[in-house]
């Protein structure tokens, strides 16, 4: 089975460990040099309908990754928030 970026996207990701639903997928870390995925990223839940920001992302490891099916991804991870800054938040930063 193969899976398109934009598929990945319409995914829930569910944690097995406690049965949570985490949210969808919204982005994901390429390793360019050789070829792999590292993480897939959801984006943290907008606070005050998005005019107090957002809680931190979701950054899920792919050693994580257990099962990729049809409508969810199951993944076996602690649900630590790890910060994920994108483009936009490095460039904000410096």
């Amino acid at each position: 089975m193969t899976c398109g970026i934009t598929e990945l996207r319409r995914k829930e990701v569910i944690n097995v460990r406690d049965g949570l639903r985490i949210g969808f997928v919204s982005d994901a870390e390429v390793d360019l040099c050789n070829a792999r995925l590292i993480s897939i990223i959801i984006y943290g839940k907008l606070k005050f309908f998005g005019l107090l920001g957002r809680e931190e992302d979701i950054v899920i490891r792919w050693e994580h990754v257990e099962v990729i099916g049809k409508d969810t991804i199951l993944v076996s991870f602690y649900q630590t928030k790890e910060k994920h800054k994108g483009i936009l938040g490095r460039f904000l930063k410096n």
